[in-house]
């Protein structure tokens, strides 16, 4: 393939601009040095921008030194183009400016009715502080303390208390098909998550293959949620390829398993989001109390706490400073949208998407981050109604640097090459043993036809930068290497992106 007549000189150059001192003598001639080092830099990030996985498709990109603000590249900053997750570097600095990084969610047990030694005439009640990191164990905790606290039986039945937050579970344009994705729960104030990746409204099914040609085990957590499992999961031959899938009937909990794994794939899990997960919730909490001895009579329904229930038991959170490690290293959607609405209740008395971004549109005004047009549709990215520019997500940038709550936002960053899961997260496999391994702390984003990246880049001569990138409306294969060689090159190495391999764009399953 020949040449292009810039790639000659396009390597040293960027290799100058990254050794270059920004102060010394010779200030003439060193300024002719950087204007002939940001041309060639400039001239290689384009020619990443020709590649054939981008033809017809829209690619914005920014480029700024933190120290002294100097713009290194722009390619078309105020295009207003879907950010997918990459948008949660905004909802995480909103949060930590308006809830604080000691906030914490609090789930509450009451009793609503008169106490006669061990009976409780009337209604017990779980009432929901929107915690996206409620688990099993926590919930079985609260029933060890009603338990403790003397009651034995309720009259009345289990209140699931939701009402911190308004009804509408999902957000806008969020796709039909991908309700049963762990990605895409329904948010309520009383949920329930397995494990310490902080899915809340979610399920986890555990696959384990059988003799070839049997079915497989599914295991359930928590086993007493209120789900009805349909089909089955069977056992493939050694080496065969892992169809499995597990999808929920629209509207119901009924969970479909279909296809199969191969007797040698060792055991697999599955997350799914529920329907109704304060009633998943509730009916998890009321098999707790059973089993610390404390029997309720009635059903578990909706209902809200009386102004005069009295306290049992109570939990909290971690503080928003921990649970921003999980929502930002693995891009977890439904904490951002926790976050979204506890900004709304706590900042605006209303635990809504329209009055916690209300809230977050009055921090970035000001903070002086509405330097473009945007529109913020959800707090995680994930609907298609999002948009936002280079030079408004790298604004954020630069101003996070100068917030107190920094250093917590900034180390919640993935980090690229570092296969810590909970300090790589979805940067844990990208650029490893590449010298942005360790140097690149970054916001990823994409759903189908949308690959991003924001966040900073340490040069060798301590020099920070801060850029961010956007591709959206692409068609065939993903253009990731082209990101990925944009950041090299920013580091002065020359890399061409990978070439095609066959892959196909991401299926909207496929998140982070």
């Amino acid at each position: 393939m020949r040449t292009h007549p810039v790639r000659r000189l396009c390597v040293p150059l960027a290799a100058v601009l990254v050794a270059l001192p920004l102060t010394g003598s010779g200030p003439l001639a060193e300024g002719r040095v950087r204007t002939a080092a940001r041309a060639g830099l400039t001239a290689e990030l384009d020619r990443l921008f020709e590649d054939p996985r981008l033809t017809g498709a829209q690619a914005s990109a920014l480029v700024t030194d933190t120290a002294t603000g100097e713009v290194l590249y722009r390619r078309s900053p105020g295009a207003l183009l879907l950010p997918a997750s990459a948008l949660k570097t905004v909802t995480a600095a909103a949060a930590l400016d308006l809830l604080g990084p000691d906030h914490r969610f609090g789930t509450d047990v009451l009793a609503a009715g008169r106490r006669t030694g061990g009976r409780l005439e009337g209604d017990l009640v779980l009432r929901g502080g929107g915690d996206p990191s409620l688990l099993p164990a926590d919930l079985d905790e609260l029933a060890r303390r009603v338990a403790g606290s003397g009651i034995t039986t309720v009259s009345g039945g289990l209140l699931a208390d939701a009402s911190r937050y308004d009804g509408v579970p999902l957000g806008p344009n969020w796709a039909w098909d991908d309700q049963a994705a762990y990605y895409s729960p329904q948010i309520s104030a009383l949920t329930l998550t397995t494990d310490t990746d902080y899915d809340p409204g979610t399920v986890r099914l555990t696959l384990t293959p059988g003799r070839p040609g049997r079915p497989a085990a599914v295991k359930l957590t928590p086993p007493e949620a209120p789900v009805r499992l349909s089909g089955r999961i069977d056992t493939g031959a050694a080496g065969s390829g892992r169809t499995a899938e597990v999808d929920r009937r629209p509207g119901s909990n009924e969970l479909l398993l279909t296809g199969s794994v191969p007797a040698d794939g060792g055991t697999s899990q599955e997350w799914v989001a529920v329907e109704d997960p304060a009633q998943v919730a509730a009916t998890v909490f009321t098999a707790d109390l059973a089993r610390h001895g404390v029997q309720v009579q009635g059903p578990v329904r909706a209902g809200r706490a009386p102004a005069d229930a009295t306290a049992l038991a109570h939990h909290d959170s971690a503080p928003l400073s921990a649970l921003l490690v999980p929502f930002l290293k693995l891009s977890n959607n439904g904490i951002a949208e926790h976050l979204v609405k506890e900004i709304g209740r706590v900042r605006a008395g209303a635990g809504s998407w329209a009055a916690g971004l209300d809230r977050i549109a009055d921090f970035t005004h000001r903070s002086g981050l509405d330097v473009t047009p945007a529109r913020q549709a959800d707090g995680s990215g994930l609907s298609r109604h999002n948009l936002m520019t280079a030079q408004r997500l790298s604004r954020l940038l630069e101003f996070a640097r100068t917030r107190p709550w920094f250093r917590t936002w900034y180390d919640a960053l993935p980090v690229a090459g570092d296969p810590r899961r909970m300090v790589g997260g979805t940067l844990a496999t990208r650029l490893r043993g590449t010298p942005a391994e360790g140097r690149l702390h970054a916001k990823t984003g994409s759903m189908t036809g949308v690959d991003a990246l924001a966040g900073y880049l340490d040069r060798p001569d301590g020099h920070t930068l801060a850029f961010t990138v956007l591709l959206n409306n692409f068609a065939g294969a993903s253009p990731r290497p082209v990101i990925d060689a944009f950041v090299l090159s920013l580091l002065g190495q020359h890399a061409a992106p990978a070439p095609d391999t066959g892959r196909r764009t991401r299926s909207p399953h496929d998140w982070d």
